[in-house]
């Protein structure tokens, strides 16, 4: 029998027995799901299992591998970088990393990198893995690439270079790496278990990843196209991700660590305008920077509609439209988990799990949570 444990107020019943359900009938292995309203945790659920063989029970301080819900914090920290005056959105990347104006990116701005607008969406090959964990290999390569489009015309999702592009500029300006930034600034003085990375002494914790049905097809795309390009210079996988490689390394944006509470609360930042127990962490201007229209279109990368903001996709009507079209960001990971930050109501979700749907934002366990949470809010 597979259990559920946690909390989950009267209003949000519905949440709570999708949730169950779900386990119940085996399309969730195991996962944690948590719906923060104005700083009260009024959801903050788990169960499941954490490993394939269904031996190891989902617990309450359970970590999994996020994926690219790793940006929303590595967003996060950027923005709070912006908030002191350490990063201005509108400066040139080379203000910062005089290295990155080779190859004619003199004027990519923050923002484009904050919005997945700056061309470079994946790395130039040949780029594998162990490229990947190599902190200056990584930087050095995209200091030199050349933009795959025009910068701030389009978006094209920087499925892990953002990570990369957005570390360094941290070391830049703070001298120390975004994996420190992440502890010291928002984990601890938050308490909140969240890990860019994975601590060894956390393995045990950790959950194991079950890959989606189907991997992805670059047969069908142009081999030359911006799409082919950032898949194939994205070298990550899902086997790669549960190595003691892949948890030591600092990937930005895509093994950040963490479990659904821990994420509700770091991110219910935003979702509060800034402010958290009486400290303001963002000033209402920089949360404002997020709401502002970056790009909006099909992405190059992805292939699907998105609009941008500084740092978070915005709701748009052919993306995920069960996210209302007021003042939300989100973003999620590959597999199906998500983080939903709602500024109108002061409310952020969370929803993270170790099986892994198809495609490439959301899924439909998502959807069935987030639909829940809204129809709950309905008068």
């Amino acid at each position: 029998m597979t259990e559920t444990d946690g909390v989950c107020s009267d209003r949000f019943r519905a949440v709570g027995a999708a949730f169950r359900d779900h386990l119940a009938s085996g399309e969730e292995l195991g996962a944690s799901l948590a719906v923060d309203v104005d700083g009260v945790l009024e959801v903050d659920l788990w169960g499941g299992f954490a490993d394939r063989a269904r031996t190891r029970p989902w617990t309450r301080d359970t970590l999994v591998n996020m994926w690219s819900s790793t940006k929303t914090v590595t967003s996060l920290a950027a923005l709070m970088l912006v908030d002191r005056g350490a990063l201005d959105v509108h400066a040139p990347v080379a203000d910062y990393w005089p290295e990155f104006a080779a190859g004619g990116k003199q004027d990519i701005e923050v923002r484009h990198v904050l919005a997945h607008t700056s061309g470079l969406s994946g790395w130039e090959q040949p780029f594998g893995i162990e490229d990947l964990y190599d902190w200056s290999t990584a930087s050095s390569r995209l200091a030199a690439q050349t933009p795959w489009w025009k910068p701030g015309t389009a978006s094209g999702y920087h499925l892990q270079t953002q990570g990369q592009l957005i570390g360094e500029l941290v070391r830049r300006v703070t001298g120390g790496s975004l994996r420190q930034f992440v502890d010291e600034e928002m984990a601890r003085p938050l308490g909140v278990d969240l890990h860019i990375g994975a601590r060894e002494a956390d393995w045990p914790r950790t959950a194991e990843l079950a890959p989606p049905p189907s991997g992805l097809d670059l047969t069908a795309l142009d081999p030359d196209g911006p799409a082919y390009k950032a898949l194939l210079g994205s070298p990550g996988t899902v086997e790669a991700a549960g190595t003691p490689a892949w948890r030591r390394a600092e990937l930005g944006a895509v093994n950040g660590h963490s479990n659904a509470r821990s994420m509700a609360r770091a991110l219910s930042v935003i979702s509060r305008g800034g402010e958290m127990d009486g400290r303001r962490l963002l000033s209402p201007a920089t949360v404002d920077l997020v709401f502002r229209e970056q790009a909006r279109g099909t992405d190059l990368s992805l292939g699907i509609p998105l609009r941008w903001g500084i740092g978070y996709a915005l709701p748009h009507p052919g993306t995920l439209p069960y996210i209302p079209e007021d003042r939300v960001c989100f973003w999620g990971g590959w597999g199906g988990s998500l983080v939903v930050m709602d500024v109108s109501r002061r409310l952020t979700i969370a929803y993270m799990m170790n099986r892994m749907a198809p495609g490439v934002l959301g899924s439909d366990r998502a959807e069935t949570y987030v639909r829940a949470v809204y129809e709950a809010l309905t008068p």
